[in-house]
């Protein structure tokens, strides 16, 4: 492997030269972390008082910012980037890798207090590799501190993790994520609508990492200074509103038939089954929290544009009946299914089928 500073940040290098958007706008301090409140409380106090450990464990789902935390957690103990290595334990999984970190913790920092190892998807280590590695956690040099990043907490041994100080990275609210995007959208010259920023958080499902990819594709193919909810969609390969709204009328209806045309025609156009039954699970939500939680009509005027507003408060009369927590329920089941069908299309189908069936 040629264990060495150089060799273990090549791919960093390769991605800021790309400039990607999450790289171009990857966190610098404390203060630029968004929805991980709970984490940088901590570490902050942890570096005012002096009151450092020599092992972390960032464990959360891709995207939630633990390699970000990690480089700033370097930054603010004023380790040097000569100082600070990155190693990606899904390529440098074996006993050889570790050993040879085992030697270069041993040797002094170059020109910082600290050495700082950042071991990302740290769960693939093997077995012999964390026999290896426990050493070194066990007796630490002094001047070496180590942050494991994994999104697989369960795979970490748990002499491991007895050694750690552990702290678990939310997913970032969709809130978070849509303010995320139209702040970067502004930054990069361009007017991100509110609809067409819910529609790019939606897709991020949670990482900060795949929301600014999917910006940084709307931001590379569209031409638009104004990005709308349409472009977007466009861009990405989404279903339109009024494709969406169809079936909803038609499942409003029971009218299997027109909803089931309305889902295929959104796939043959090159929708994705998933993106369409996301979309749709989130203005069935908003029927029924204008049905049951009318005040909160303000609040989803800012994720809705106002045909879209108009429509489900329309539903969530009685228009909408057969729209309820049921059907809500059956497409959260399609959703979760939707991964590992063999055919992508067959959950939601198969939910309403089933609601049709209750119905009768």
């Amino acid at each position: 492997m040629g264990y060495n500073r150089t060799h273990m940040t090549k791919s960093v290098q390769n991605e800021q030269a790309f400039l990607a958007l999450y790289r171009k706008y990857r966190p610098e301090a404390f203060k630029d972390m968004r929805g991980q409140e709970h984490v940088v409380s901590v570490l902050e106090s942890a570096v005012k008082q002096d009151k450092i450990a020599h092992a972390y464990l960032f464990a959360g789902s891709r995207g939630t910012g633990k390699t970000s935390m990690a480089r700033i957690l370097a930054r603010a103990l004023g380790t040097s980037e000569k100082d600070i290595y990155e190693m990606d334990a899904a390529s440098n999984r074996g006993i050889d890798e570790v050993r040879e970190l085992r030697e270069g913790v041993a040797t002094l920092p170059f020109d910082s207090t600290y050495k700082f190892y950042i071991i990302d998807e740290a769960h693939a280590l093997t077995r012999d590799a964390w026999g290896a590695f426990l050493k070194t956690l066990e007796e630490p040099p002094k001047h070496a501190i180590f942050v494991l990043a994994t999104t697989d907490p369960d795979r970490i041994p748990e002499t491991i993790v007895s050694r750690c100080q552990v702290f678990q990275f939310k997913k970032p609210s969709h809130e978070i994520l849509k303010s995320l995007a139209v702040d970067v959208a502004k930054k990069e010259g361009a007017k991100l609508s509110g609809a067409g920023a819910e529609l790019i958080a939606l897709m991020g499902e949670g990482s900060f990492r795949d929301t600014l990819g999917i910006l940084q594709k709307v931001l590379t193919v569209s031409k638009d200074a104004t990005l709308t909810e349409e472009e977007v969609a466009r861009v990405v390969g989404a279903p339109s509103s009024k494709t969406v709204n169809d079936f909803l009328s038609a499942f409003a209806r029971r009218d299997v038939d027109a909803a089931l045309k309305s889902f295929h025609e959104a796939i043959q156009a090159g929708s994705d089954a998933k993106t369409f039954t996301l979309l749709s699970i989130t203005k069935v939500r908003g029927i029924l929290l204008l049905r049951f939680a009318p005040s909160l009509a303000d609040e989803l005027s800012e994720q809705f544009g106002p045909d879209d507003v108009a429509f489900l408060k329309k539903l969530s009369g009685q228009d909408g009946a057969a729209i309820n927590a049921t059907a809500l329920s059956e497409l959260l089941t399609a959703l979760i299914e939707m991964s590992r069908a063999p055919i992508s299309s067959i959950p939601l189908e198969l939910a309403l089928m089933r609601i049709a069936a209750v119905a009768r």
